[in-house]
């Protein structure tokens, strides 16, 4: 095979690639206007997911359960689910949470350029420490991380405890894969909107 036969490969597997990503990501987002009793349905089962994701953070992460209750608002995507071949993409539904109540749904999407290939499903907690980020969280249109804030992902210590530098941010995320807390991960370039399922 030439180097350019390869090439030519290689930008239709992208091109896939972003097409396929792209229609599921619209495939998950779109609710008709007389979708109400799935609309309910939706919303019950990302509530139910969010409790699951938080039970897996408090039984796996010590401490965290204290940190969670110390929030001002707790933003969890329980399940992002990634796609690659030569470019990434992910797409995930979650909740945000104040008071121990539903204040609303969001979703998050990232993409990277790379040389990956698979498939993995992630769960994505944001811990808003402080009423100032979570207002201004709330008060925008579309949040993306790094450019609208700086989120420190928690990262457990040799002593089995969460990093004390960590905590005292105004925002902390916590990355879980199904083995535990993913260590080492940048959340830059999530971009997180509402949604309305």
């Amino acid at each position: 095979m030439t180097a350019s036969s390869i090439r030519n490969l290689r930008t239709a597997a992208t091109a896939i690639a972003i097409a396929v990503a792209g229609v599921a990501m619209v495939g998950c987002t779109t609710t008709r206007p007389g979708d109400k009793g799935s609309s309910m349905s939706s919303r019950q089962s990302i509530d139910a997911e969010t409790t699951a994701a938080l039970s897996k953070l408090y039984n796996s992460v010590p401490g965290s359960r204290d940190l969670v209750s110390q929030a001002k608002g707790v933003l969890v995507f329980p399940s992002v689910v990634g796609a690659s071949l030569g470019v990434g993409a992910e797409y995930g539904r979650g909740s945000l949470r104040t008071n121990n109540m539903t204040a609303g749904y969001y979703s998050t999407t990232a993409g990277s350029i790379g040389f990956q290939a698979g498939a993995q499903s992630k769960a994505v907690v944001y811990l808003f420490m402080t009423q100032e980020s979570l207002d201004k969280f709330r008060n925008s249109k579309g949040w993306t991380v790094g450019a609208d804030a700086t989120v420190a992902v928690a990262n457990v210590g040799a002593n089995g405890s969460i990093d004390s530098q960590t905590v005292r941010q105004p925002i902390v995320g916590f990355v879980m894969t199904n083995v535990g807390l993913e260590a080492g991960v940048s959340l830059s370039g999530s971009k997180i909107s509402p949604i309305q399922p």
